[in-house]
């Protein structure tokens, strides 16, 4: 079952992604957070396009995804809207803007698919009072995608670390995952957990997993766009995989355009209107 867009192309839709799950075949995520690589992320192929808030690294600068704002997601995710036709798109629900009470969080997701015409929100957690907001606002009639093990916006209290070793980790997870399941979402994404316990956690629940540093066990998987492009230089965790090297072709690029302009080569003859 896919929906058209305006220009008539099939869009994936949350009930594809389960199917995709039932018959075995992978799913590929990518973030994006402007037009210009959303059009390409679309174009070549991703099933969901999620305008995440690690934006507040890789765009905004800033050291996690704490201080990315409501109106910073809403802002990045109208402009993906423009480049992505074929792709579900799903928008992060940044910090404080659904913890606080079921009422904000069904507010602001509203928002959300509202000003920026997305599919579905996702949010961090797996804990009771987390499971009964995202009924809520499925309830709503607003699709949610989950987010277990290393939860970014929780990096104050738990650090960065591999999820779900000792202390009753593996069973933590497992039950907040069919938690998630029982809430209504529609599917999960599993961050920095062992492969092992990520495989259990897929095969337990119905609905897809998509990993970022879970293994090879999960239904699809997703990277931040910037990371697996090399635009990320400094960022190398063992997860990662470079795909391409941008970042180098870019700084490349720059430093023959300021050679040439310094060496007045550009703009020449061929550049210049009569």
């Amino acid at each position: 079952m896919s929906t058209q867009s305006g220009n008539g192309v099939r869009r994936v839709t949350v009930p594809d992604l389960r199917e995709m799950k039932r018959r075995g075949d992978k799913i590929a995520v990518l973030t994006a957070y402007d037009y210009l690589f959303a059009r390409l992320v679309d174009g070549a192929g991703v099933d969901v396009v999620l305008v995440g808030d690690s934006l507040g690294q890789v765009v905004l600068g800033l050291d996690s995804t704490i201080p990315v704002t409501l109106d910073d997601m809403i802002h990045h995710a109208r402009a993906v809207r423009r480049g992505v036709e074929r792709a579900l798109l799903v928008v992060d629900l940044p910090f404080l803007t659904y913890q606080v009470s079921r009422e904000d969080a069904v507010r602001n997701a509203g928002r959300v698919l509202q000003e920026t015409c997305a599919s579905a929100v996702k949010l961090e957690g797996g804990s009771e009072t987390i499971a009964r907001t995202v009924n809520a606002v499925v309830e709503a009639g607003i699709p949610v995608m989950g987010h277990l093990g290393f939860t970014p916006q929780s990096v104050n209290a738990i650090g960065v670390k591999v999820q779900g070793r000792g202390d009753g980790g593996r069973e933590r997870l497992l039950a907040e995952a069919k938690r998630l399941e029982e809430a209504g979402a529609f599917s999960i994404v599993l961050e920095l957990m062992p492969g092992e316990l990520a495989a259990e956690i897929t095969r337990s629940v119905s609905i897809p997993t998509i990993g970022i540093g879970a293994g090879v066990g999960c239904d699809g998987q997703v990277l931040v766009l910037h990371d697996m492009l090399g635009l990320n230089a400094g960022f190398q965790p063992r997860f990662l995989r470079r795909f391409a090297e941008v970042g180098e072709l870019a700084s490349a690029g720059v430093g023959e355009f300021v050679q040439a302009v310094k060496g007045g080569e550009y703009p020449g003859a061929e550049h210049t209107f009569e």
